[in-house]
């Protein structure tokens, strides 16, 4: 099975004081025992960095830490798919058509993700956000 994980999932499987932690990371382990594939959008690696790094925690989690907690906790054998550009323009079309503005474009982008990647299930804790970002995908998007 192919399965998005959401950079809103991540950050709650790796810090253990997330409300979320337990059932987040059991994804994550399952990604680390083989029994799924996962799949990331590339841009969450860089969405996970900038979340970890301001997260408001006592102490903050330095660049180095959260460097650390991405390479110690992700499979290696993880697919990280990019975004070509018409990729974008599809996706600015599709959010146009839509009628959504703001933020919801970068759900919409991930969205794009598990639909290029062809996932069986877009795990993430904003469910609501990415159903109004990724209609046809509805039921494929869930919560963890």
């Amino acid at each position: 099975m192919k399965v998005l994980l959401d950079t809103s999932i991540l950050v709650a499987a790796l810090i253990r004081s997330h409300p979320r932690h337990a059932e987040s990371r059991l994804w994550l382990a399952r990604a680390l025992r083989g029994e799924i594939t996962l799949i990331l959008a590339a841009h969450t690696l860089a969405e996970l960095h900038s979340t970890l790094t301001t997260l408001p925690v006592r102490p903050r989690i330095s660049p180095r830490t959260a460097s650390h907690l991405r390479d110690d906790n992700l499979p290696e054998t993880m697919d990280i798919v990019a975004l070509d550009v018409e990729d974008y323009r599809l996706v600015l079309r599709r959010v146009a058509e839509l009628g959504l503005a703001g933020g919801v474009i970068y759900d919409a982008l991930i969205a794009r993700v598990a639909e290029k990647a062809q996932v069986d299930r877009l795990v993430t804790l904003n469910e609501r956000h990415f159903r109004r970002a990724w209609p046809e995908g509805d039921e494929r998007i869930t919560g963890p």
